[in-house]
């Protein structure tokens, strides 16, 4: 439509003039507070559909408002702004409906509100901003506020107002950029998006909330209105006050990392299991099989289940796919009544470009850069955050701090963080921006990381934050005020890439790269680290662990028994992708369910066992955990046997623990009387070997542990001649 001519002032009787009703009417106005509800005892309604409307105030009979002679169902007359009002409106069939005007209500929004989120400071902008049931003058509804700085006018459209934009356009905030509205009667369960008129007056597609706490289901991709965990009354104490000592780098930490879609589906396959559940099924299992955490692969809201999480649109919002919110709040607290630790892979490196999210949010590059060589990902076609715009660095905050809060999770995984440091990654030259002083790192992410970290353990004492980062940058794991990033522990991938690389060769080549074993020794105390076997080595035809083994069947079953037995009885924490615990024969796939069934056959519940009693020595034995970050925790034994294959270290934990040798033969040929020196004389008990028949083994090994000789060896002034069956590994505890 174009503009009407306007009437004269005064010479209709109208308050509003014709240019302000059409565009009230036509969706142009970007202060609709300023044209619509009671001003100066004069009332004026937009009122799409309707042919006629009345005004219902106090006890007197409803009055009729009258219509704009030349813009139709605008309607305007006489009110007592003292008095609360309703309106009811009668479409041309004569079918009436009444409703609350949300041009009634003032602002909700706070000037503090306004002020933090001005400075880019609101730790907690999820109470300021997305979708809030309230009552306000003792009238329901909701809610909704959101940041588009550069947009003319923003409205909230959903079935409540037949997703006309016109309806409901929102009160902009001040300098703020912040636009809101309280509208009555949308009650929880209501699907919405914001439809904004960019800064050249065009319309943009629909947009979800970025702060919105609840989704449809996917492939829709609407917000909802949902409750959060708000006031929610927790029963999960007993963990909350002893986490910090289950989280801490002298603690036993074994994460075991679930994709919840594709963990186990319901018993005909039809579906994935819900958070209720999960709540019973993967926690009685993970607590059975002695981890000590839960990862969860992402479950803020995303459109496309092949992302796996990893592209997410509803940061704030726990995934439609298993529940709602507050069902998400019951699986975290069984959780923590089981004695599990939860953490959360949290994606603050990128988002997908969809056109419902958040990418040119308002018509501008609002949350990325608009350079693409600082702003597009080149490997996942996905937009990256402008880290150094204060109100995007206290988005990703706030949200990170939300997850902590609201659902009381005890870590953040962050995902790609190698990714945000450099700005060169993954670009060639003239692909990518220097910074300020002419070098690759980004300076606005690091800040943006240390800060993050900052809060995270200052708000929330206890929790741990993890860093996936797969360079050498320095101090990932030094705290912030020594120069780093702040993290409590960082996967360690070199480990992870030349152990990997040792396993898959076959024994009779492994001597020549003898090195890639103990390498990490080398490197070991730089960081606080995390073992990690993770879904990454499982897809993309990378096979599963046990398909990257050589050799035939049992080779393949010993290999991988060997290995796990050197993963937990190195230094570090550790961690391992579901289905990995039982040896699951083809690779990870997103949309089935893990193959259970192998669990039948004796070999892969061997591999189960294995792991089980791993996880209890692990976590009984403070040799094998106490110093997984502290050199003091470990000493090589025997480190240069390349031509037998053969590794033998030490584990220590504090000054009155018994001391752990583990000796680890990597090929199919049995050592028998292989002497190693001991620390200390005495009795040594075999605590655990992966050749064991409950683990599927040959049931070989040194069942009544040894005797220590007064013969030196290794430079050691006691030693033991010890049996090392093929492919496997044999620990020892001091008597």
């Amino acid at each position: 439509m174009t503009d009407r001519p306007s009437a004269e002032p005064g010479t209709t009787g109208f308050r509003v003039l014709d240019p302000e009703a059409w565009a009230i009417a036509e969706g142009r106005h970007g202060d609709p507070f300023s044209v619509l509800g009671p001003k100066d005892g004069q009332l004026a309604v937009w009122a799409p559909g309707a042919v006629s409307l009345m005004l219902k105030q106090g006890r007197g009979k409803p009055a009729p408002l009258t219509e704009h002679p030349d813009c139709p169902q605008f309607f305007e007359g006489p009110v007592d702004p003292a008095k609360p009002y309703t309106l009811v409106g009668t479409n041309a069939d004569g079918v009436s409906w009444e409703f609350v005007d949300p041009y009634r209500f003032g602002p909700v929004l706070g000037e503090l509100d306004e002020y933090l989120i001005g400075e880019g400071g609101h730790r907690r902008l999820w109470e300021a901003l997305g979708a809030h049931l309230m009552t306000i003058d003792k009238v329901a509804g909701t809610h909704f506020a959101v940041w588009a700085p550069n947009a003319q006018r923003v409205s909230v459209v959903g079935n409540f107002n037949t997703w006309n934009g016109s309806i409901h356009p929102m009160r902009r905030r001040g300098a703020t950029g912040v636009w809101e509205i309280f509208l009555p009667g949308v009650d929880e369960g209501e699907t919405y998006k914001y439809e904004i008129r960019n800064g050249n007056g065009v319309i943009l597609p629909l947009k979800a909330d970025p702060v919105g706490i609840g989704s449809e289901h996917p492939p829709a991709t609407g917000s909802v209105v949902r409750r959060p965990g708000l006031g929610r009354a927790w029963k999960d104490k007993a963990w909350m006050d002893k986490r910090a000592g289950k989280n801490s780098v002298d603690a036993p930490i074994s994460v075991y990392e679930v994709h919840l879609g594709s963990w186990k589906k319901t018993d005909d396959g039809s579906r994935m299991l819900s958070y209720e559940e999960l709540s019973t099924d993967l926690v009685d299992y993970v607590k059975d099989m002695g981890f000590t955490h839960i990862e969860l692969m992402p479950i803020s809201e995303f459109p496309f289940d092949g992302s796996w999480g990893y592209q997410p649109v509803g940061m704030f919002a726990p995934t439609i796919r298993h529940g709602t919110p507050q069902e998400f709040a019951v699986f975290v607290e069984a959780a923590h009544q089981a004695g599990l630790g939860v953490l959360f892979d949290w994606v603050p490196g990128h988002f997908p470009s969809d056109e419902h999210g958040l990418g040119w949010f308002d018509g501008t590059p609002l949350y990325e850069h608009a350079d693409p060589r600082e702003g597009f990902h080149l490997d996942w076609n996905t937009l990256i955050y402008n880290y150094g715009r204060s109100e995007v660095g206290n988005y990703l905050k706030a949200n990170a701090l939300y997850w902590l809060d609201e659902y009381h999770l005890d870590g953040l995984r962050v995902d790609a963080v190698a990714s945000m440091l450099y700005r060169d990654y993954s670009r060639e030259d003239g692909q990518w921006i220097p910074n300020k002083d002419g070098g690759r790192e980004n300076y606005e992410a690091i800040d943006f990381l240390r800060e993050t970290n900052v809060l995270a353990y200052g708000e929330y004492p206890g929790v741990m934050t993890v860093a996936e980062e797969s360079t050498a940058f320095g101090g990932v794991t030094c705290p912030v005020d020594h120069g780093g990033l702040g993290f409590g522990f960082k996967w360690n991938m070199g480990w992870m890439n030349d152990t990997l690389e040792y396993i898959q060769k076959a024994p009779i080549h492994r001597k020549y790269h003898h090195h890639e074993m103990t390498f990490s020794m080398v490197y070991a105390w730089s960081e606080n680290f995390i073992l990690p076997i993770s879904h990454d080595e499982v897809v993309h035809g990378k096979g599963s662990m046990l398909s990257k083994m050589p050799g035939d069947a049992w080779e393949k079953f010993g290999n991988l028994r060997a290995y796990y037995g050197f993963m937990w009885t190195h230094p570090g924490k550790k961690l391992l992708f579901m289905g990995q615990e039982f040896a699951q024969g083809r690779e990870w796939q997103y949309a089935e369910s893990l193959d259970w069934h192998q669990l039948e056959l004796p070999e892969h519940r061997g591999i189960q066992n294995l792991v089980r009693d791993l996880n209890r020595i692990y976590c009984e034995n403070p040799a094998l955990h106490l110093n997984d970050c502290r050199p003091e925790g470990f000493e090589w034994i025997e480190s240069n046997d390349s031509e037998a294959s053969i590794f033998v270290f030490l584990r220590k934990g504090g000054r009155k623990d018994p001391m752990i040798v583990v000796a680890i033969n990597m090929t199919p040929v049995e050592r028998n009387g292989y002497r190693i020196g001991l620390p200390a004389a005495g009795h040594w008990d075999e605590i655990l070997c992966t050749d064991a028949e409950t683990y599927g083994g040959g049931n070989r090994g040194n069942g009544a542990g040894l005797e220590t000789e007064a013969v030196r060896w290794h430079d050691r002034d006691q030693s033991a001649l010890i049996d090392i069956p093929p492919l496997s590994a044999v620990v020892f505890r001091q008597a």
